[in-house]
């Protein structure tokens, strides 16, 4: 049984690396995830790091030749502003002196993981000049490095919310399907009766019984508690249909007459034959995660300013005249599609790979 499984999971593996959409959206979003992982570094100031001289300014040019026409590494001019005749802030820039992009520079300390502290970063440039690769929000801080501490947050909420409602539903879906009776129609009116309710206003009335008060921390567990909430009962129901099946497998019935527990087949014998779906489950289910703390973010319910994610970053972009003047203000919404993208093509290269139903359905 053992030597079967994992030759149908290298199978599956090999499948899904003929999937070029899939094998491409899988290391975008391992570029994603180390880009979060390693956020304190690669961005070039502190999230909270604010100049409000240069509110809304737009994406710094980088200039590969310099003012005598030679080609130069790369570097930017430092930029200043006056406003024009509509009082609107303009930037130009001061061409006399040239500041070069630096490779690990001293910048705003931090703490790495929590332990090391230290004031490196990947790239950025001297003090006088202000290196804005994305732009600036409204209080002058750098788009493109709370852009990356941002992913910090939306990124995991998705794996924690997930890894949550996929352990909820795979149990709740295994001992439904395997006991049947009494034990099955109290689960799965369950089930069904959060699955009735609209998700969207499910999550917002549940967000509302929480107080507005709490800290980022507090409300990062809260979305992740409503994510995962509202996320199990369609994995429970797959779950219990796979569970009905299995149960009547050979393995099952000669497990159950050497005495062994219920409990104990579950785990042994139930939920590992439903890992297949699981993975895919997962990969698909991420994206709905991340839109769903977006959207609480994006409406003042999520994580709150000055601390970082997608959606509130996407606030700055609720007024037309946001967009029509600042449209860098709009790049957090770039980096959302990207990841639900990727996230969805992984899920169909996964669910062609490892869905033992997909190869005869084919046939």
């Amino acid at each position: 049984m053992m030597k079967k499984s994992n030759s149908s999971f290298k199978r599956g593996i090999r499948k899904l690396k003929q999937h070029k959409l899939a094998v491409f959206s899988f290391w975008t979003l391992l570029i994603l995830y180390l880009s979060a992982l390693f956020a304190p570094i690669i961005a070039p100031y502190h999230y909270e790091t604010e100049k409000r001289a240069f509110s809304y300014a737009p994406p710094s040019k980088v200039h590969f030749i310099d003012s005598k026409g030679k080609f130069s590494r790369p570097f930017i001019y430092r930029r200043n502003y006056q406003f024009n005749e509509f009082y609107k802030k303009v930037y130009q820039e001061d061409k006399t002196k040239k500041y070069p992009i630096k490779l690990f520079v001293k910048g705003d300390s931090y703490k790495f993981l929590g332990v090391l502290k230290t004031d490196i970063h990947l790239f950025g440039v001297d003090d006088a000049a202000y290196f804005n690769l994305l732009g600036t929000d409204s209080r002058g801080r750098d788009l493109f490095s709370r852009i990356v501490y941002g992913g910090q947050v939306s990124l995991s909420i998705g794996l924690v919310g997930v890894f949550i409602a996929l352990i909820i539903g795979v149990l709740v879906g295994g001992l439904s399907g395997y006991f049947g009776g009494k034990t099955d129609t109290l689960l799965m009116r369950l089930a069904e009766i959060i699955m009735v309710i609209p998700s969207f206003y499910l999550m917002l009335s549940l967000r509302s019984v929480f107080s507005y008060s709490l800290s980022s921390l507090q409300i990062y567990f809260i979305v992740v508690f409503i994510m995962s909430f509202i996320g199990w009962p369609g994995i429970a129901r797959v779950v219990r249909g796979m569970a009905i099946s299995i149960r009547q497998r050979e393995f099952v019935l000669a497990s159950r007459a050497l005495g062994g527990s219920h409990l104990g087949i579950i785990r042994k014998h139930i939920i590992p034959h439903t890992f297949s779906y699981v993975i895919v489950a997962a990969s698909i289910s991420i994206p709905g995660y991340i839109l769903g703390e977006s959207a609480l973010s994006l409406l003042g319910l999520g994580i709150q300013d000055p601390y970082t994610s997608w959606g509130n970053l996407l606030s700055e972009a609720m007024a037309v005249s946001q967009i029509q003047l600042h449209p860098w203000v709009l790049i957090p919404g770039i980096f959302i599609f990207i990841t639900v993208m990727a996230f969805n093509l992984l899920g169909d290269g996964l669910r062609d790979a490892f869905d033992p139903h997909a190869e005869f359905i084919k046939k």
